[in-house]
């Protein structure tokens, strides 16, 4: 009988290194889904105005759906620090309230558009 112990399954070794890569390949989906601004058409400039369908204040971005020319938009927004630290906090984004937005709209996707502005309740906040 030897003094060595037995080897451990290869499964405990392998864990961490698991773990690991699974924690990079699921920050990796961020990052994907962020697109540069490029893909947004500066030069034409697009408004609406109506009431929120729906609204979210998550990471990387806001967004709010909004109806307009015919179609129902996804409106990009700032971050929820950003929307925050300039006067636009969770509460004031929500279902039902009019908003207008000014923005871009996106050349990739015909229903999408970056905002650069946001009124809300007579408040104007700048998101870029």
């Amino acid at each position: 009988m030897s003094g060595n112990p037995a080897p451990r399954p290869m499964i405990h070794r392998a864990g961490p290194l698991l773990a690991a890569g699974f924690l990079a390949l699921a920050g990796t989906g961020a990052a994907f889904a962020h697109h540069g601004w490029g893909s947004y058409d500066a030069n034409t400039v697009v408004t609406l105005e109506g009431p929120i369908l729906q609204a979210a204040y998550e990471f990387p971005h806001g967004h709010v759906i909004m109806e307009g020319r015919g179609k129902r938009w996804d409106v990009v927004l700032a971050p929820p620090s950003r929307m925050n630290s300039r006067g636009l906090p969770r509460e004031e984004l929500t279902v039902g309230k009019v908003a207008k937005v000014e923005g871009y709209p996106s050349k990739v996707t015909p229903t999408e558009m970056r905002a650069e502005r946001i009124t809300i309740d007579g408040k104007t906040i700048e998101l870029r």
